[in-house]
């Protein structure tokens, strides 16, 4: 991950705008009696999850995917909160459709693959696989400033309210034509503009959300060791924001009977809407319903 330094001292003292932005959250309905949870990365979109979702939808499963607490929300609101507040999103989409389908998978991109783990380990009996899309656990990407090593100083500190980053090419996309289309946003964007963040997501990353995600790595790195689903870990060879070390961690932990690593070739850390998209949808699909591995 690439990004700059803004410092935004007077955005922690006043009060947030009113922004009344739609809930891009999206449900599709199915027709063989299985559902999946997707989950969107962190300050990411659910939009970022439309193409798996339309192709799996396809073949017949029904598609949930919400938007995480306080995405969409004012930056001032979304840097205050907890990992926890993501996890109740997706808690509260697992028991929305609890009992409804004969199975039902999670899915999840970044954040919302370890999410997507978590619900997992709490409903160890009930959740019927888990896909994990770029997890990210380390930032530790070919494209990782220098500087991560020393983000720790600042998390116990008053520091991280004051502090955003601001992400900068290639966005994790290596798609030129995609790629384009963020840069025209995040070129232009400042810490008050919410146009287009429905769709694109934050082109700031609050501190105390990376912050946040330390916390969460820590809470699911104690538990990795309880989960026995089958997971299945996709994740770019050139991922730009988070190395394979990240899937190899989570696949050496886990006490799944099934599981799997797939390696991409062509793509970077948003494998969901990049050159290998229909790849990772097919995996996910050919995983789900039990088949071989695709040669």
């Amino acid at each position: 991950m690439s990004v700059a330094f803004s410092i935004n001292l007077r955005n922690l003292f006043k009060s947030p705008p009113k922004q009344d932005l739609p809930d891009n959250g999206f449900e599709l309905p199915g027709q063989n009696g299985e559902a999946i949870i997707l989950i969107h990365g962190m300050t990411g979109t659910p939009h970022e999850m439309r193409f798996l979702a339309n192709y799996l939808n396809r073949q017949g499963y029904a598609i949930y995917c919400p938007r995480l607490a306080n995405h969409g929300a004012p930056i001032q609101i979304l840097q205050m909160s907890k990992w926890q507040d993501f996890y109740q999103t997706v808690r509260q989409s697992y028991l929305q459709i609890r009992g409804q389908y004969k199975q039902i998978y999670a899915g999840g991109l970044s954040m919302g693959a370890l999410l997507a783990l978590l619900l997992a380990d709490e409903f160890k009996n009930e959740i019927a696989g888990v896909s994990c899309l770029s997890p990210t656990l380390f930032y530790d990407g070919w494209n990782s400033p220098w500087y991560r090593c020393l983000l720790p100083l600042a998390y116990n500190t008053p520091l991280k309210y004051f502090f955003y980053f601001k992400e900068e090419s290639p966005y994790g996309i290596k798609n030129e034509a995609v790629r384009r289309r963020i840069h025209e946003f995040y070129s232009k964007a400042d810490l008050h503009n919410m146009e287009q963040v429905h769709q694109y997501g934050y082109p700031f990353f609050p501190l105390t959300l990376l912050y946040q995600l330390q916390k969460l790595v820590k809470y699911l790195s104690d538990r990795l060791e309880r989960i026995s689903v089958p997971v299945q870990l996709i994740q770019a060879k050139h991922d730009d924001m988070s190395s394979e070390r990240n899937s190899q961690f989570i696949y050496n932990r886990v006490k799944s009977d099934r599981k799997e690593l797939v390696l991409l070739h062509n793509s970077y850390h948003i494998i969901t809407a990049d050159q290998e998209r229909n790849t990772v949808a097919m995996h996910m699909q050919r995983f789900f319903s039990g088949q071989t591995q695709l040669a």
